[in-house]
């Protein structure tokens, strides 16, 4: 064979091994992250494993091989905590994860929902079940409300996304106009809207915000959209050499019961997952006080919770389709849309 002909083929080898890499790019940085990185972050978020005090026996989890990818059911709790307080849970995010075709569903509980608080006989606010007995109260609690297990928490200190915030280069945010915050019983401050990625100081004023005419059911919206906008960007990243450098800042601001090698696997799974499409809904319901000068509670619409429990049990039913998942009222409306579009046009009307 000619010098130049091997020059050639050479030339010709690496151009298609530089397409294979550039191709599956995606892939080697996965199996990058699991020859360099995973012992290494396994180690690092050893401290943020936190069993919870269950007043109830916990459902029990798959942890075969097989069995993996069920879906499963995780408590997100957002604690609004400041110094030395206990911390309230501001957000409660019943999230069901589905590995196996990507699906996610987000059900925000209002914090001032009045129901039983498991383990102390008592009605109160949702929101005080994790005052009272930390998460494991409050995941009795939100079993029992929604009649489906809770498999697992996870629970954020606000003050603890600041930083991770900035570290991601900031976040997007459906601010359209101003947010002013200027009660005199509230934290002041001043958000710019129109903004196209917000930083970190602002995104938590976003979360805390309390002044508009929507209430707790506002304040609850946002609570999701900071969570889509938080795990769209972290989507976005997959830079893995800034995985540790994100873990350092959130220390001791992120609490689970969810193994450190399992949490690891999870998030691989989902990073790799061909589509990741996430739904959420609100508890409806209605304000008002039990008596005259006493405290202000929520109250779930009864339709709707029992719609929320049976679209619930579909979701945890890994032999659900995903094509025939329910989905929550305003994406259903659309889906049936689509549908009725599609009939239509095939029989010429349209």
């Amino acid at each position: 064979m000619g010098k130049h002909k091997r020059k050639y083929i050479i030339a010709a080898a690496l151009v298609a091994l530089a397409a294979i890499v550039y191709l599956n790019r995606g892939a080697l940085a996965m199996a990058g992250f699991d020859w360099f990185l995973q012992g290494h972050i396994e180690k690092k978020i050893e401290k943020t494993y936190k069993p919870a005090e269950r007043t109830q026996p916990p459902v029990a989890v798959a942890t075969s091989k097989e069995q993996k990818k069920e879906p499963f059911a995780v408590l997100l709790l957002g604690v609004d905590q400041r110094g030395n307080e206990v911390g309230r849970s501001d957000t409660m995010i019943y999230t069901v994860v589905r590995p196996e075709d990507g699906n996610i569903l987000l059900v925000s509980i209002p914090r001032d929902l009045y129901v039983e608080i498991v383990g102390r006989d008592t009605m109160d606010k949702i929101n005080h079940s994790y005052a009272f007995g930390g998460a494991g109260m409050a995941m009795d609690t939100v079993e029992k409300l929604l009649d489906s297990p809770v498999h697992h928490y996870a629970s954020v200190n606000f003050e603890g996304f600041r930083d991770v915030i900035d570290a991601m280069g900031g976040i997007a945010l459906p601010i359209e106009k101003d947010m002013v915050n200027r009660d005199p019983n509230h934290d002041y401050f001043f958000i710019k809207g129109g903004q196209d990625l917000y930083n970190g100081t602002d995104a938590l004023n976003f979360v805390r915000y309390r002044e508009d005419a929507g209430g707790d059911l506002s304040r609850t919206e946002r609570h999701q959209q900071f969570l889509h906008a938080m795990i769209e960007k972290a989507l976005e990243m997959k830079q893995w050499t800034k995985i540790p450098e994100l873990l350092d800042i959130m220390d001791d601001n992120f609490n689970t019961d969810i193994l450190p090698s399992k949490l690891v696997d999870l998030a691989q799974e989902l990073l790799q997952a061909k589509q990741r499409t996430m739904y959420s809904h609100t508890l409806a319901g209605e304000g008002h006080r039990l008596k005259a000068g006493g405290a202000w509670y929520f109250f779930a619409d009864e339709e709707d919770l029992a719609q929320v429990r049976s679209m619930i049990k579909s979701w945890l039913d890994e032999d659900t389709p995903a094509g025939s998942l329910p989905l929550p009222p305003k994406y259903a409306a659309e889906r049936n849309k689509e549908v009725k579009s599609l009939s239509s046009a095939a029989n010429g009307t349209e």
